[in-house]
């Protein structure tokens, strides 16, 4: 017997969680997820913090948008983000704050300002000796963040179905049918393509044109804190470039070599190479060792071809809506991007300032009006 929804969404990361949280108290919905937890391949393997040095100017609008949503919660705590460059990056840290400035305001630093801001940090000849610093910054908690869109779903009646992997995705008769590996059947009119990763297999199951977003992998390690410093005020830190970053997590000290490996959508498990260039590049850039490396993972960032989400009503498929391709954004755009979709779905103009939604329509990948 089918289980009927006005929507299935397939996908149970923050972008399907997000999206059935703000439908559920407008319609029946059920989310469904292939694993046993939420968020398990993306949204729970993310440095989580809201800043505006990720993306490019619809990213930075959507993150703007989404902010009041984490203000004043306890999904959101300061940390200060700081970007610093050697000398002969100043004009990239130029360009850096004239794309920055009409979304947030930073402060430039010298040789001296980074020591202050970030000890650890190695400065001066050889060293940064320019920096951009976001004092306004916000770490997230993601697993709150999830387990909080869990509970609107639930409350407004909707369903999570977990570890249920899909077998077909069948359009007849007005209606989406999807059929799991174990034979259950579920039923809606309208089908929410949240599969991250998987986004584009969802697509062929369905007989959607693929959009082809392309899986990333990015490899953190965890390492102890150089003994006697404090840490407890240590920014989000990162080059200019995409060499390096790391912040301080309960008491250590995380750090990511920002790789950006293609892959198949999959468990995505940390390499021994880019575990090791993450340690190089702390011990390159900064005064810390990494002796023990205490804890490691990898997760998959997801992009469509121009780097933007994808979010919006399939053109060759009726009843069929994407919401894929958010890259590293997802958790700190989520707000901003459930209200579109919500809207949308409704037939209403999204209230999100500055964001066009021609920007997020797959039509404009298959060079289509949107």
């Amino acid at each position: 017997m089918s289980r009927t929804s006005d929507i299935l969404v397939i996908g149970g990361g923050v972008a399907g969680l997000s999206a059935g949280a703000a439908l559920a108290p407008h319609a029946r919905v059920t989310v469904l997820e292939a694993e046993e937890a939420v968020g398990f391949h993306s949204s729970g393997r993310s440095a989580t913090l809201l800043h505006y040095a990720l993306g490019d100017r619809l990213i930075r609008a959507l993150t703007l948008a989404s902010r009041p949503f984490f203000e004043g919660t306890p999904l959101a705590s300061p940390m200060p983000m700081l970007v610093h460059g050697r000398a002969d990056e100043k004009a990239r840290l130029d360009q850096l704050e004239a794309e920055i400035a009409p979304f947030a305001k930073l402060d430039r630093l010298d040789s001296d300002g980074l020591s202050e801001a970030c000890p650890l940090l190695r400065t001066g000849p050889g060293g940064s000796e320019h920096g951009l610093i976001d004092r306004t910054a916000l770490k997230l908690d993601g697993n709150a963040m999830l387990q909080g869109y869990v509970r609107q779903l639930l409350h407004h009646g909707g369903e999570l179905r977990t570890g249920v992997r899909i077998a077909t995705v069948r359009r007849g008769n007005g209606t989406w049918a999807v059929v799991t590996e174990r034979g259950e059947r579920f039923s809606g009119g309208l089908l929410i393509n949240a599969a991250g990763a998987w986004a584009d297999a969802v697509a062929g199951l369905a007989g959607v044109q693929p959009v082809r977003i392309q899986p990333m992998r990015r490899t953190i390690i965890v390492f102890g804190a150089p003994e006697g410093s404090d840490i407890s005020r240590l920014p989000f830190t990162k080059t200019i470039g995409d060499e390096l970053y790391f912040g301080r997590e309960a008491g250590r000290i995380f750090a990511s070599p920002m790789d950006e490996v293609p892959t198949d959508p999959c468990d995505a498990q940390p390499d021994e190479y880019e575990m090791a260039l993450a340690a190089y590049r702390v011990e390159e850039r900064t005064r810390a060792k990494v002796g023990r490396i205490v804890h490691r993972w990898a997760g998959l960032r997801s992009f469509a071809p121009d780097r933007h989400p994808v979010v919006g009503f399939a053109p060759d498929a009726e009843g069929f809506f994407w919401l894929a391709g958010q890259g590293g954004a997802g958790l700190q755009t989520s707000p901003a991007l459930a209200e579109i979709v919500r809207a949308l779905i409704a037939g209403e103009p999204p209230a999100v300032a500055n964001v066009d939604v021609e920007e997020l329509s797959p039509a404009r990948l298959f060079g289509q009006a949107a």
